[in-house]
């Protein structure tokens, strides 16, 4: 016999013997390869047909050989393949013949089990064929089923199963599950991206409901509900603050965490109270709600609605609502006639709340003008108080422009989103969007006492050895990084020496867990350690650091996104499309007026900063793209004179990194199905695949 075919690593080869030893053969495939082989792996040998005829008529003929009739006829024990071809074709077979029998019974595992290389099998118990001729039947329907289900997408019908589990095939999929084979094999077939051939065949009704279900799947799969838990009671008594104190916040916040005081004293010195809803009294380490608190992380805000940290009552009990003694943690100053402050101490105490003022309300009359004016002159409340406050919030500030070595860029704007009607439904809803600049007065005493605060506090906690959870700053330009860390650490951006948040309990985790720190420390001073809530190096605080970074930013991520939806929705029902703008990078233009950011054609090739007229041709609800085009352009970008170039690079950095966190954040939504899977399976290889 001169040719020889043999089984090598699970896969049939024919070839023809060069060579034969006792224990080995020599083989020389039609490839020109030649191979060493062990005698035993020679299952069929023969003379004709060639090698190449030989497996070309064997894998056409066994495709018919009926698995199971040779199941029915195969010995009960151990066999060999030879005997089966026997039987099956009678008299003596041959070669093809017998090569055919081989290779069914070895592609049929779930009839024939091998025994060893040398083409001995045993036939499957009864059991066990007909557990996979069923998997086989279900596999078949399932690919039946989803060959249907992505003919129906590409119609511009959503099958009922693909639209109930919308959002995870498109977020959080299954990838083995048939409703995500089938839009992978839609998306595929029609070259449509998945957001695109979902909302043509009519699976995401309101867009709005789209980006909120999209969060609520990644970041509260259980819902947003609060827990049937008690509530923690707080009857501890406290010492009453000396002076009445007031907060500054907007009508919308419900969760008012800061507020200030002042004392006149005789010698012409003013003793500065910050004051900070205390939460942490009640809601001790590992307590339930300081639990839910640790997993939620934070309150997600977003406009028309917020998701709380704590829950209203909760939030009731401690924030710091006029005409009540609420719990509080205050930080004390005494600031003399040259504005430096000294003289500092923290304590846990009650403080009465006068009143709670409000930006919307205020912005208008609480001017540079009006606080430089006499105080008996102005009609807006504590106004003897807002013009020492804005007088010592100036100093704070160019104290701390002086350690960065360079001035806070001026002139930015925020924007107010306000949703009326939502209750009717996102699409019934109207938007209003209210832009307010940046560095406003009241918004300017805020901020430097918040600083001031959490700059004092964080330097407290290292020095008594307190861990503490700080907020960090360093490098220049794309190296700029901002950094959650355990280790006192100076924040570049604000010109602070160390930075911890504690002034948001009532909405951030950090601040909350910072709090429960310094009120050991306000207690019991120097051995505070000793009683603190957290240790040094306790495993939990570099949990909870990683936590709160990767939660906080996907909640800012959401409000964003929902941001530019409202956006958009604001184009739409104000008739606008025609804008002012300002060119960024790589296309992208920043629209005067509006939180809106865009890659606009014709503004690729345009330096940064070139003032332009562009053109909204198109938006998408969903994808939230913004389609463009540059109209003219308004001017080059502004000139600076060679005296200016370092205060310039200096600002110009700043714009650069706010612009390309806008472009970041105009960026398309990034689905599942959209990214390189392999190819959605068909009908055909059923089998292939069961068995």
């Amino acid at each position: 016999m001169s040719n020889v075919l043999f089984e090598d690593g699970g896969k049939f080869h024919a070839g023809r013997i060069m060579s034969e030893a006792e224990a080995s053969l020599q083989v020389e495939l039609d490839s020109g390869k030649r191979q060493k082989i062990k005698a035993a792996q020679a299952l069929v040998r023969f003379d004709k047909p060639a090698p190449a005829e030989l497996m070309d008529w064997a894998q056409a003929q066994q495709e018919g050989i009926d698995l199971d009739l040779l199941w029915e006829f195969a010995p009960e024990d151990e066999f060999h393949f030879d005997q089966v071809a026997a039987d099956y074709y009678g008299g003596t077979p041959g070669a093809g013949q017998r090569a055919a029998i081989l290779l069914r019974l070895f592609g049929a595992p779930h009839y024939f089990q091998r025994r060893g290389r040398g083409g001995q099998f045993r036939k499957a118990p009864t059991q066990q064929v007909q557990a996979a001729l069923a998997a086989i039947a279900r596999k078949e329907e399932q690919l039946r089923q989803i060959d249907a289900f992505a003919a129906e997408l590409a119609a511009g019908r959503c099958p009922q199963p693909i639209a109930e589990k919308l959002y995870q095939i498109l977020f959080k999929p299954d990838k083995n599950s048939p409703e995500f084979k089938a839009v992978a094999l839609a998306v595929k077939q029609t070259g449509h991206g998945a957001l695109t051939l979902l909302r043509d065949a009519g699976a995401i009704a309101s867009p709005w409901a789209f980006h909120m279900q999209r969060f609520l799947l990644e970041r509260f799969p259980k819902g947003t509900a609060f827990p049937a838990l008690p509530m923690p009671s707080f009857n501890e008594a406290l010492p009453l603050a000396a002076a009445a104190a007031f907060s500054i916040d907007d009508s919308a916040t419900t969760e008012i965490d800061d507020a200030f005081s002042l004392q006149w004293l005789d010698d012409g010195r003013v003793r500065l109270g910050i004051h900070i809803a205390a939460p942490a009294l009640a809601l001790t380490r590992d307590s339930d709600w300081e639990q839910f608190a640790r997993n939620r992380l934070s309150t997600v805000y977003m406009p028309g609605d917020k998701f709380t940290m704590l829950p209203d009552a909760l939030v009731q009990t401690f924030t710091l609502q006029a005409g009540c003694e609420c719990p509080a943690l205050s930080l004390y100053c005494t600031v003399g006639s040259d504005l430096q402050a000294s003289e500092f101490e923290t304590r846990v105490e009650q403080v009465r709340m006068a009143s709670n003022l409000r930006h919307d309300q205020l912005d208008a009359l609480v001017t540079e003008e009006a606080l430089t004016a006499d105080p008996a002159t102005q009609s807006y409340p504590h106004a003897k108080e807002l013009a020492w406050l804005w007088t010592f919030a100036q100093q704070l500030k160019r104290g701390r422009e002086q350690v960065r070595g360079k001035p806070e860029r001026a002139g930015g704007v925020d924007y107010t989103f306000r949703i009326d009607g939502l209750e009717r439904g996102a699409e019934a809803a109207t938007v209003r969007i209210e832009p307010r600049r940046r560095g406003a007065p009241l918004d300017t005493i805020v901020s430097e006492l918040m600083i001031l605060a959490n700059a004092t506090w964080g330097g407290w906690l290292a020095e008594l050895g307190m861990p503490g959870i700080y907020r960090s700053q360093s490098g220049f330009g794309a190296n700029l990084r901002t950094r959650m860390g355990l280790k006192p650490a100076p924040h570049q951006g604000l010109g602070v020496a160390q930075y911890a948040w504690c002034t948001s309990p009532l909405r951030r985790y950090v601040d909350l867990l910072n709090q429960g720190q310094l009120i050991a420390c306000a207690r019991f001073g120097k051995t505070a350690l000793l009683q603190a809530p957290f240790k040094p190096r306790d495993p939990l605080l570099y949990a909870i650091v990683e936590s709160f970074e990767d939660t906080y930013k996907a909640y800012a991520t959401h409000q964003s996104a929902l941001e530019r939806y409202w956006t958009l929705r604001y184009l739409a029902q104000q008739g606008l499309d025609t804008f002012e703008a300002s060119v960024l990078r790589e296309g992208a233009v920043r629209v005067d007026g509006l939180p809106l950011v865009f890659t606009a054609v014709g503004a690729q090739d345009l330096p940064r900063n070139t003032r332009v007229q562009v053109q909204i041709t198109g938006t998408d609800l969903i994808t939230l793209d913004v389609f463009g085009r540059v109209l003219s352009q308004l001017d080059a970008p502004q000139l600076v004179a060679a005296t200016d170039t370092e205060a310039s690079a200096e600002v110009s950095e700043e714009d650069d990194e706010e612009g390309d966190e806008a472009v970041a954040l105009a960026a398309p939504i990034s689905v599942a199905v959209d990214t390189d899977e392999p190819d959605a399976e068909s009908a055909a290889p059923a089998a292939q695949q069961a068995s």
